[in-house]
């Protein structure tokens, strides 16, 4: 029986860039940000537990701990961007 004949490939190469070029570091001001958002969520939280809701916003009841969630929740997210 005849045997049929193995297919060529074509070896892709992808595009080789540098080192240089794919390390790009944070801008100075992206480490404070991203710390200040954690911590400042952090404290919204807890200002609005020891103040017994009357601060930071009293109208807003208890979505005041959303609101300090989402403020460090941004700050996390920042990290997977982080490069030192």
């Amino acid at each position: 029986m005849p045997e049929s004949k193995p297919r060529k490939r074509t070896a892709r190469v992808a595009p080789q860039t540098s080192a240089a070029e794919a390390y790009k570091p944070n801008p100075v001001w992206f480490k404070p940000v991203m710390f200040g958002l954690m911590i400042i969520g952090l404290l919204w939280i807890i200002t609005f537990y020891i103040t017994e809701g009357a601060f930071p916003v009293q109208s807003w009841g208890s979505l005041n701990i959303v609101a300090g969630f989402g403020i460090a929740i941004i700050g996390f997210l920042m990290t997977t961007r982080w490069r030192s």
